[in-house]
């Protein structure tokens, strides 16, 4: 079976989390993926948290699937030369370095234009244009400037951010989906592009239920947020707990064990359209019809007292219980998964959600298959290449350099030579 990107081939110039996020999708389907790291040192990643030494990192190994790595050194003049021979034979650049980095490496817009002109220069940055532009940012920076941080957490306490690294990895997907789209445009037109996505950015696209908020302060109350009706609203949409971002009240509730397991919990919505059967499962029939709680508007100022009698019993069910009961009745819930449970989890592994991969120093260990799914396209997760692996491979099949040059070039400080003659 063809792949959805087979013949597209991408020049890596990415590292840490957010490029590598944009460009192992782009390898999951298919995409020929040339990473360039330094000689001897590689993505710093490789070496950060790490659990087994002198090994990989989960951290490298689960952000670079399905990937080619060579060694380069561009300040070398036959790293240089590589380089541009890359330029000329990719479709695709993809660049998170600190603003200017590229620049400074010789690779402006304009050269990259000059030797390829079909070339689609795709990058990350922390800021647009703007007073920040020039500043690096990271992970929990993007969600403190994208208004993530500002509305996470619960009214009395500081702002927080999520466990979900919507900074980085949010923003790769959405420099993935612009890459796809100016591969699209190139197949019209016959002109490559720049596309742009910066971290701030992407978290408030994220984020787009917040500011829909800020604008509704200014004709009244957010009455679905857990401060109404008792704490007055400032300026500014406040942090909602655990409050549904969606119109229709939610919040997390105490299961069987939750006083020894910090995952014995649920996550409950009242929908409106199955009020009645909520109120038969919990042992409330009388509020089907009491003007109090029988109409949204009416149960809106008693969220708190509903919630509490609610948890009475989800209390005496486990989460699991739980969910198979109020699945019945089509009443919207979902368990508190932690890490172990999805790991353990027999239908992510099916489906290919989480995957076992087998490593040459690792060994075997999980990680996150392609969330996307696509009945023409089976995504196949293979290992994460090992330090300038494929030079010698890119070398001669890539760039199509002769035996004697390949020889030179892989003996040359400019591609590791001698990082690789001592680590034999």
């Amino acid at each position: 079976m063809s792949k959805a990107l087979d013949g597209v081939r991408i020049l890596d110039f990415t590292h840490v989390q957010s490029g590598p996020t944009c460009t192992q999708l782009l390898a999951w389907f298919g995409a020929d993926v040339i990473k360039v790291e330094r000689p001897g040192v590689g993505d710093i990643t490789r070496g950060q948290l790490r659990d087994i030494p002198d090994v990989d990192s989960l951290y490298f190994t689960m952000l670079n699937h399905n990937k080619r790595s060579i060694t380069i050194d561009g300040r070398n003049p036959d790293g240089k030369k590589v380089l541009e021979e890359l330029v000329k034979a990719c479709d695709v650049m993809v660049e998170n370095f600190a603003p200017g980095a590229l620049d400074r490496m010789g690779f402006t817009w304009e050269r990259v234009q000059a030797l390829n002109p079909r070339m689609i220069l795709a990058s990350i940055k922390g800021f647009g244009p703007g007073p920040y532009e020039d500043c690096k940012v990271y992970e929990n920076v993007a969600q403190c400037a994208g208004g993530a941080a500002s509305t996470t957490g619960f009214d009395d306490g500081p702002p927080l951010v999520t466990g979900a690294q919507i900074g980085d990895s949010g923003t790769g997907l959405h420099l993935a989906l612009g890459i796809v789209c100016a591969l699209h445009h190139r197949h019209a037109t016959g002109r490559g592009q720049k596309v742009d996505v910066a971290m701030q950015d992407g978290v408030l696209n994220l984020c787009r239920v917040k500011l829909r908020d800020q604008q509704r302060l200014a004709h009244g109350p957010l009455t679905e947020f857990p401060q109404y009706p008792d704490t007055p609203f400032g300026d500014s949409v406040p942090r909602a707990g655990n409050a549904s971002g969606g119109g229709q009240p939610g919040w997390i509730l105490k299961c069987k064990g939750w006083e020894t397991d910090p995952n014995a919990y649920i996550y409950f919505i009242a929908q409106a359209p199955v009020w009645e059967a909520i109120c038969d499962v919990i042992g409330k029939p009388e509020w089907k019809t009491d003007p109090g709680y029988a109409k949204p508007p009416a149960r809106l100022s008693k969220l708190k007292s509903i919630w509490a009698t609610i948890e009475e019993w989800t209390m005496g069910k486990t989460k699991f219980e739980a969910m198979d009961i109020l699945n019945k009745y089509d009443i919207p819930c979902g368990p508190i998964l932690s890490m172990k449970e999805i790991a353990e989890e027999p239908s992510l592994r099916a489906t290919g959600t989480v995957v076992e991969v087998d490593h040459p120093t690792r060994g075997k260990f999980l990680t996150v298959g392609n969330p996307i799914k696509m009945s023409e396209h089976v995504t196949e997760v293979l290992r994460s290449p090992l330090l300038g692996e494929h030079t010698e491979d890119v070398l001669r099949n890539v760039l199509k350099f002769d035996d004697a040059t390949v020889q030179r070039m892989l003996a040359s400080p400019g591609l590791g030579g001698s990082a690789r003659a001592a680590a034999e």
